[in-house]
């Protein structure tokens, strides 16, 4: 969602006047709410994975009164170009996959080398056919809530100490996870030196999270903070925005941190940056480059997570410090 920001802004550029409103998962709400060029967000009533064909067209003669010129169809699944079909919404764009042709007026095909990253593939459905795009690409640019005092103190937390936010969880899977205890020995020095760490990600990265706490002695805990699970989304980027530096997996949330225009330092694994990359300049991407990777594999296929275990602790936190004194600079 946070990528498709690059093509809501490329519209807005070609077309000012233009209204926008996306329809998708209501999770997806608190982010698009914090996009400037979108309108409304329209809360998608089928599930991931569900055909739900009554919901379907239901949805779509709802929508067929609001008299939409245009439908941008991103996902690449029949089931997605429905709704735009039921809605009767006279252009139709998107790309071709599983037949579905027939749903879309402005079927395209893919040049993947043309367009090699996911930010490109969502652009080039605001241009004609074959467009060249423009150059650079417009970034992901999300809003905050400015007013953070009640968040910090729902939380208990305070910004006395700079803050280190470290995103460890990835619901990709564990191959795309760089061990708990390199960002325990990362967060350790961070703190020593004066800085406090914020813990991020989902209920299902709060074990995580705590695995890096409990890896701290006592003094260095009392400045680290496990907030998984704590906040909502919305929540979330607000804290991401009081950062001054964020360490992350290939992840929801390192994308976040890059529309917020945060200093960042993400660890590939079993992925790649060739193909979705953080969508910022202040960015330092670290990967070892290994011969088994990128795999794209949820769990390490050879068992041994060399790409992740064999990228050591000092190295993450030789490349924050050059980070943080540049932003000193």
């Amino acid at each position: 969602m946070v990528m498709a920001q690059a093509l809501f802004k490329s519209l807005k550029q070609e077309h000012p006047q233009a209204t926008i409103d996306v329809l998708a998962p209501a999770w997806t709400r608190a982010i698009l709410q914090r996009m400037p060029e979108v309108t409304e967000a329209i809360v998608m009533p089928v599930g991931h994975g569900e055909l739900g064909l009554g919901k379907r067209l239901k949805l779509g003669r709802e929508l067929k009164r609001q008299a939409y010129d245009q439908a941008i169809v991103l996902p690449n699944s029949f089931k997605s170009a429905l709704v735009p079909r039921f809605a009767g919404i006279p252009l139709r764009t998107g790309w071709r996959g599983e037949a579905r042709g027939w749903l879309l007026n402005d079927c395209r095909t893919l040049d993947k080398e043309a367009y090699p990253l996911m930010v490109e593939r969502f652009v080039a459905l605001a241009y004609p056919a074959q467009s060249r795009l423009p150059h650079p690409l417009p970034q992901p640019a999300l809003s905050i809530n400015e007013n953070h005092e009640a968040l910090l103190s729902k939380l208990d937390l305070d910004s006395d100490r700079p803050i280190i936010v470290f995103c460890p969880g990835a619901e990709f899977g564990p191959a795309k996870k760089w061990p708990e205890n390199y960002f325990a020995e990362v967060a350790d020095v961070l703190i020593k030196e004066g800085r406090q760490v914020w813990l991020l990600g989902s209920d299902n990265d709060r074990q995580s999270c705590e695995a890096i706490l409990d890896q701290l002695a006592e003094p260095e805990q009392a400045h680290c903070r496990n907030l998984a699970g704590l906040t909502s989304i919305g929540e979330a980027v607000d804290l991401l925005s009081l950062a001054a530096l964020v360490l992350s997996n290939d992840s929801g949330l390192m994308h976040v941190a890059a529309a917020l225009g945060k200093k960042l330092v993400v660890i590939y694994g079993s992925t790649s940056p060739d193909f979705t990359p953080p969508l910022t300049d202040k960015v330092a991407i670290l990967r070892l480059d290994l011969p088994c990777s990128p795999c794209f594999q949820r769990e390490c296929p050879l068992g041994h997570l060399d790409c992740l275990r064999k990228l050591q602790a000092s190295t993450v936190t030789d490349t924050i410090g050059k980070l943080l004194e540049q932003n000193e600079a």
